[in-house]
C-alpha cells in the first residue's frame, strides 16, 4: 500500500491543491500552508484528496494514513537504534583509546625519567670514574718514575760512600804501614815517613765524612816525636780503632742499601700491580661507557618511537570524536526531520479528518463536472 501511495505522491505532486479561501478559514490557509511544506504533509493531503475523490472511504484512509506514520516512527525508532549503537561503539573506542594514551603517556613519563635520572647521571659518573682512573694511572707512573729516580740517587750515593770509606780504609792502611816502619827510626826514616803521611793527608777528599778525623790522626802524627814509642803506639791504635769503625760503618751502608733495595723492588711490583688493575678497570669502565652509550641512543630511540605512536593514538582519538560528532550532528538533523515530517503528518491526518476537508473535496468534484 505504501508503494502506491509514494507512486500516487509522485503524480499528485504535479498537481498541487488549490485552497480555496471560500472553503477555508485563514488559520486554515495557514496550517494548510505549512504541512504542505512537508514531503509527508503534502502526500498525506493529496493522497487524502485523492482517495476522497474516486469514492474512499475516511476510515479506510485513516488507517492507511496510521500506517504511513507508524512506518516513519519505525523509521526514527530505527535512527534512534543505530546511533544509540554507534554512541556505544564510541564510548567504547573513546575509552579505549584513552587508555592507550595514558598508558603510552606513562611509558613517555617512565622513558624519559630513565634517559635524564638514571642514564645520564651514570654516563656523567661513568665519565668522572674515567677520568679518576686515568689520573691514577699517571700518577703511579709518575710516583714509580720518582721512586726510580730516587732510588738511583740514593745508589749514587751509596756507592761514593762506599768509595769514600774504602779510600779512608786506605789511607789509614797506608799510614800504618808507613808508621810501623818507626820502631827504631833514624832522622832519614823520620822525615820520609813525616814527607808520606803529609802527601796522603794532601790527597784525602775533603768531603769525606771519616776524612776529618783522619786527617787529625795525621796531623798529629806527623808533628809527633816518633823517638818516642809511647806516642807512637798511641797514634797506632787510634788508627786501628778508626779503621775498625770504617768497616763497621762501610758494612751498615751495605746493608741498608741492600735492604733499601729489596724496598725498592717490592714497591715497585706494587705499583705495577696497581697499574695493572687501574688499566683493567679502566677496560672494564670503557665498556660501561659504551654501552651506557648504546643504552641512552636505544632510549631516545624509544622515545621517538612513543611519541610517535602517541601522535598517532591522539590522532585516532580526534578523528573518533570527529566522525561522532558528524554523526552526532547528521542524527540531529534525521532526527529533526522526521519529527517535523511526523508533525506533519499528524496534522494533515488531523486535517483530513475535518469536515472542511471533504467538503472541500466535494466542492472540487462540482466545479470538475
Amino acid at each position: 500500500m505504501l508503494k502506491v501511495a509514494v507512486c500516487t505522491l509522485l503524480v499528485l505532486s504535479i498537481t498541487a491543491i488549490d485552497i480555496k479561501a471560500s472553503v477555508w478559514t485563514s488559520h486554515d490557509q495557514k496550517m494548510f500552508a505549512q504541512i504542505k511544506q512537508s514531503g509527508w504533509g503534502n502526500f498525506i493531503l493529496n493522497f487524502g484528496e485523492l482517495h476522497l475523490s474516486t469514492g474512499g472511504i475516511l476510515a479506510e484512509l485513516n488507517t492507511e494514513i496510521a500506517k504511513l506514520i507508524d512506518e516513519l516512527d519505525e523509521e526514527l525508532a530505527e535512527v534512534h537504534h543505530q546511533y544509540a549503537r554507534r554512541t556505544d561503539v564510541h564510548n567504547r573506542e573513546v575509552a579505549r583509546l584513552e587508555q592507550e594514551i595514558q598508558d603510552k603517556e606513562r611509558e613517555v613519563f617512565n622513558a624519559h625519567d630513565f634517559y635524564d635520572n638514571v642514564l645520564i647521571p651514570q654516563r656523567d659518573r661513568f665519565a668522572a670514574q674515567l677520568e679518576q682512573l686515568q689520573e691514577n694511572i699517571a700518577q703511579n707512573r709518575k710516583t714509580l718514575n720518582e721512586a726510580t729516580v730516587q732510588r738511583a740517587n740514593d745508589h749514587a750515593d751509596f756507592e761514593a760512600k762506599v768509595a769514600e770509606h774504602n779510600e779512608a780504609i786506605s789511607a789509614i792502611d797506608e799510614s800504618l804501614g808507613l808508621l810501623s816502619q818507626l820502631s827504631a827510626p833514624s832522622l832519614v826514616q823520620i822525615q820520609k815517613v813525616q814527607k808520606n803521611l803529609t802527601k796522603i793527608q794532601q790527597t784525602l777528599k775533603r768531603h769525606s765524612t771519616f776524612q776529618t778525623f783522619i786527617k787529625t790522626l795525621i796531623e798529629i802524627a806527623v808533628e809527633a816525636n816518633f823517638a818516642d814509642q809511647g806516642a807512637l803506639k798511641e797514634i797506632l791504635v787510634a788508627f786501628n780503632n778508626l779503621r775498625v769503625q770504617l768497616v763497621d760503618s762501610l758494612n751498615t751502608i751495605t746493608a741498608d742499601e741492600a735492604e733499601a733495595q729489596k724496598d725498592f723492588e717490592a714497591r715497585v711490583i706494587q705499583l705495577n700491580q696497581e697499574h695493572a688493575e687501574f688499566q683493567r678497570a679502566v677496560v672494564v669502565k670503557t665498556a660501561e661507557i659504551e654501552a651506557n652509550a648504546n643504552k641512552i641512543e636505544q632510549t631516545l630511540d624509544l622515545i621517538d618511537e612513543l611519541h610517535a605512536d602517541l601522535d598517532t593514538l591522539n590522532g585516532q582519538l580526534q578523528a573518533e570524536n570527529d566522525d561522532y560528532a558528524f554523526a552526532t550532528d547528521v542524527y540531529n538533523a534525521t532526527v529533526a526531520e522526521y519529527n517535523k515530517e511526523l508533525n506533519a503528518a499528524h496534522q494533515a491526518l488531523d486535517l483530513l479528518n475535518q469536515p472542511r476537508f471533504t467538503d472541500y473535496v466535494k466542492s472540487q468534484l462540482k466545479g470538475a463536472f
